[in-house]
């Protein structure tokens, strides 16, 4: 009996010995596979210097196309782009023979960094806040710069972005970021950009039969009700921020009178409300974007729309209230039934037609914003021209974005965010042969080219 104990201990001990040694295996694999996978090319930020990038067709999208020039990149800008140009001494020379230089792409509606893996690791998932009113919460400080969807998007051309927080009615405050630098301080374009708001819309659908996933369908006049409720409950917050900060300014003339508590969230709303800062709406439905531009008409907001599937129809509205729509829905599928397949792949041509500012985004959290210029280009396959095409992720969302002046051409003062590519950017066959932000020079490596770098030559 005594033998029999001894002999089961032994082969207990001799089991638990190798799910140890199985364990510690998995977590060695593990760790080789982070270090592999740890997206660490990000701190590999390039390098600054002067560049002249000579013989190359320039497209400078705001003007005309240069057959054959040069551009000279000197303290992270364009010193100098034409078909005759003096190169300073010591620029370090690359050969744009058979080449095309392009500004960068910009990419004005996604989540990247603040969004790794969507689907089963929440805590690589910093898109939103509890709470229906977070107008305090900054996505710049949620960005993760060695996020791998930065690599992945900026090597196939997309140089800035425009990352927001989502969830709730106020959301938070979106930013601009180029897609280089180790930290949030260097990556940042405009911190603070825009107040994220997720307009109250009409929604009579209750989900899969009638309930599953969303309760019953409502009526068309109870949706209206609801939607109508959330926008009354909307302008009260508006309305509240500027009595806060009117009795603020009543007491920084007057410290006799009651001293305003200090409320955080109210207080971020400051820029938007006095109209210094822009109020980022997302709108999809023409009746919903009607209300929006009336909203802004009656807070007097800056505002833009994200998403826009039907703004071409309520062009009269956004021209009058001065709304920009930054368009997020080439790759979606039409909302009716009977809509023509073709519907929102002719949107920003329409909207081109209808005089309403706009530009092209993804709409992505990150893994698929650098489809961006095949975007533009199925726009450009249905009614939109292909120099419209380019200016709706270069030029336009620039202006957009408030950078007009900075991003979207190939204009001397500019910033430096510069692709070199073998071909139409707009192709899915052209190759990125170079890549300037900020003036540095970029290497052109992600987790895909290491990938295929990995498996290229196996048979």
């Amino acid at each position: 009996m005594k033998a029999k104990v001894v002999d089961r201990v032994a082969k207990m001990n001799s089991y638990f010995s190798a799910c140890l040694r199985f364990c510690g295996s998995i977590l060695l694999l593990g760790a080789a596979v982070f270090a592999q996978n740890d997206g660490s090319e990000q701190n590999q930020t390039g390098r600054a210097g002067t560049f002249a990038i000579v013989g190359a067709r320039i497209v400078t999208v705001s003007g005309a196309t240069i057959d054959s020039g040069t551009v000279v990149i000197q303290n992270g800008k364009i010193a100098a782009v034409g078909p005759n140009v003096t190169i300073p001494a010591g620029a370090e020379k690359i050969d744009g023979k058979g080449l095309s230089v392009f500004p960068g792409m910009i990419d004005a509606a996604t989540n990247v960094g603040l969004a790794e893996i969507g689907q089963g690791v929440n805590a690589s998932v910093d898109v939103s806040e509890t709470g229906s009113m977070n107008a305090n919460a900054k996505a710049i400080k949620g960005i993760n710069p060695h996020s791998s969807h930065v690599n992945v998007t900026r090597v196939n051309g997309i140089t800035t972005v425009m990352s927001y927080p989502t969830g709730g009615l106020i959301a938070g405050q979106a930013a601009v970021v180029n897609l280089n630098g180790s930290t949030q301080d260097e990556m940042a374009v405009i911190r603070e950009f825009g107040l994220v708001i997720n307009f109250p819309r009409i929604s009579t659908g209750g989900g899969f039969g009638g309930g599953f996933g969303g309760g019953p369908p409502v009526e068309f006049s109870e949706a209206v009700k609801r939607r109508d409720s959330q926008i009354d409950e909307l302008k009260k917050l508006f309305r509240s921020a500027e009595n806060y900060l009117r009795a603020k300014d009543a007491y920084a003339k007057d410290s006799t009178l009651p001293y305003p508590a200090f409320d955080i969230r109210l207080e971020a709303m400051a820029p938007f409300i006095r109209g210094e800062k822009p109020v980022i709406f997302t709108a999809e439905r023409e009746r919903d974007i009607r209300s929006v531009a009336k909203f802004v008409g009656e807070m007097k907001l800056k505002g833009i729309i994200v998403g826009g599937q039907e703004a071409w129809k309520a062009a009269d509205d956004l021209k009058k209230n001065n709304i920009a729509v930054v368009f997020t829905n080439i790759y979606n599928l039409p909302v009716r039934d009977d809509d023509a397949y073709d519907l929102l792949f002719e949107a920003p041509a329409k909207m081109q037609a209808a005089g309403i500012r706009y530009c092209i985004s993804t709409g992505e959290g990150g893994a698929e914003v650098r489809d961006l210029p095949y975007h533009a280009g199925l726009a450009s396959a249905y009614g939109l021209s292909k120099e419209d095409a380019l200016k709706a992720v270069t030029m336009y969302p620039a202006q957009i974005l408030g950078l007009g002046d900075k991003l979207g051409s190939i204009e001397v003062g500019k910033v430096a965010n510069i692709v070199v590519t073998d071909g139409d950017i707009l192709e899915p066959r052209t190759n990125i042969k170079q890549m300037f932000i900020a003036g540095r020079l970029i290497p052109l490596t992600s987790r895909h080219t290491r990938l295929f770098d990995s498996f290229k030559d196996r048979k």
